[in-house]
C-alpha cells in the first residue's frame, strides 16, 4: 500500500488541532466578518449565546467572490421557527450586500445540544476543531480533546444513507426551479463537499490525521481506495469549482452516494439516531 501522511493537523499528543483563527481571515473578507458580528447581538438578541466561524474564511484559503461566509450561531435555547427566519433574512442581507461572497449561511444550534452527550463526537467536536469564535463564551473549553478514530469517524458521517433519499428530492427541486443551472450548481458544491469529507472520514483513522482541504481528502481516500479515487478526485474539484450537471448529482446519489454509505457502515458503523431529528 502507498505510504501515507501520519500525523497532520494533530497535535504533539495526538489531538485534532483547532484549525482557523480570526488572525487568519484574508483581508478581503476582514469587513464582512465584522458586519456579520455587529449584526448579530441586534439579530438574536439575548437568545444569542455565542457565535462562531468556520469554513475557509477562517482557515485563510477563501477566495473572492468563490467562498461563502459560513457562521454558526449557539442560543441559549433550542432555536425556533422565528430565530430561523431571523437567520435566513441575515444570510440574504449578507449575501446581497457583499459581492465579494458566494452566499452565506448560519446553522443555529443551543448551547444544550452543542455540550449533550449524544451531539459529543459530532457537534461537539465540531465547535472544539473546526470552528473559530466569534462571539460570546467559546464552548470548546467545556469539551474534550479528539482523536482521529472510529467513533469520530461513525458519529461524524456515519448518516450518509439517511441523507440520500433527503438529496434526490432537493435534486428534483432543483430541476423545476426558476435558474436551474444555479441551483444544480449550489447542490453540486454541497453534495460534492459532503461526498469527499464522507470519503476522508472513512479512512481518517487509517491516515491518522486530519485536514480540510478537499484535495488533501481525495488523496487520502484514494490511497485506501484506488478503484474509487478518480471519482473522488472529481467530486473534490467540483467542491471547489462547481458546475450546474444534473449527470453529477444523479451520479452522486446513485453510484458514489450508496457506494460510499454501504462501505462506512461496514467499516465504521451507522450513526447514533437522533430522536427529535427526522431523517
Amino acid at each position: 500500500m502507498a505510504g501515507t501522511v501520519q500525523g497532520r493537523g494533530l497535535d504533539a499528543q495526538g489531538y485534532i488541532a483547532r484549525e482557523g483563527s480570526l488572525g487568519l481571515v484574508p483581508r478581503g473578507f476582514r469587513h464582512i466578518v465584522a458586519a456579520a458580528r455587529d449584526r448579530l447581538p441586534a439579530v438574536f438578541g439575548a437568545r444569542l449565546h455565542s457565535a462562531y466561524l468556520y469554513g475557509s474564511i477562517p482557515r485563510g484559503t477563501a477566495r473572492v467572490g468563490r467562498s461563502d461566509l459560513d457562521l454558526l450561531v449557539v442560543l441559549h435555547e433550542e432555536p425556533g421557527a422565528e430565530d430561523r427566519a431571523r437567520a435566513r433574512a441575515l444570510d440574504a442581507a449578507l449575501d446581497e450586500e457583499f459581492r465579494e461572497i458566494d452566499g452565506a449561511g448560519t446553522l443555529l444550534e443551543s448551547r444544550a445540544r452543542v455540550l449533550s452527550e449524544l451531539e459529543r463526537h459530532d457537534l461537539g467536536w465540531f465547535v472544539a476543531c473546526l470552528c473559530t469564535p466569534l462571539l460570546g463564551e467559546d464552548l470548546a473549553r467545556q469539551l474534550p480533546r479528539y482523536r482521529p478514530d472510529s467513533l469520530l469517524a461513525r458519529e461524524t458521517n456515519g448518516d450518509l444513507a439517511l441523507l440520500l433519499p433527503r438529496w434526490r428530492t432537493r435534486i428534483a427541486d432543483a430541476d423545476v426551479a426558476d435558474d436551474a443551472d444555479r441551483a444544480r450548481r449550489r447542490l453540486v458544491r454541497f453534495m460534492s463537499r459532503r461526498l469527499v469529507r464522507t470519503g476522508f472520514t472513512l479512512v481518517m483513522p487509517r491516515w491518522n490525521g486530519w485536514t480540510s482541504d478537499l484535495n488533501d481528502m481525495a488523496e487520502a481516500f484514494g490511497t485506501y481506495y484506488p478503484d474509487r479515487a478518480r471519482q473522488m478526485r472529481a467530486a473534490a474539484v467540483l467542491g471547489y469549482e462547481p458546475v450546474g450537471d444534473a449527470g453529477v448529482l444523479r451520479s452522486y446519489v446513485d453510484d458514489l452516494g450508496p457506494w460510499l454509505a454501504e462501505e462506512y457502515a461496514r467499516v465504521h458503523g451507522i450513526k447514533a439516531p437522533r430522536p427529535d431529528r427526522p431523517a
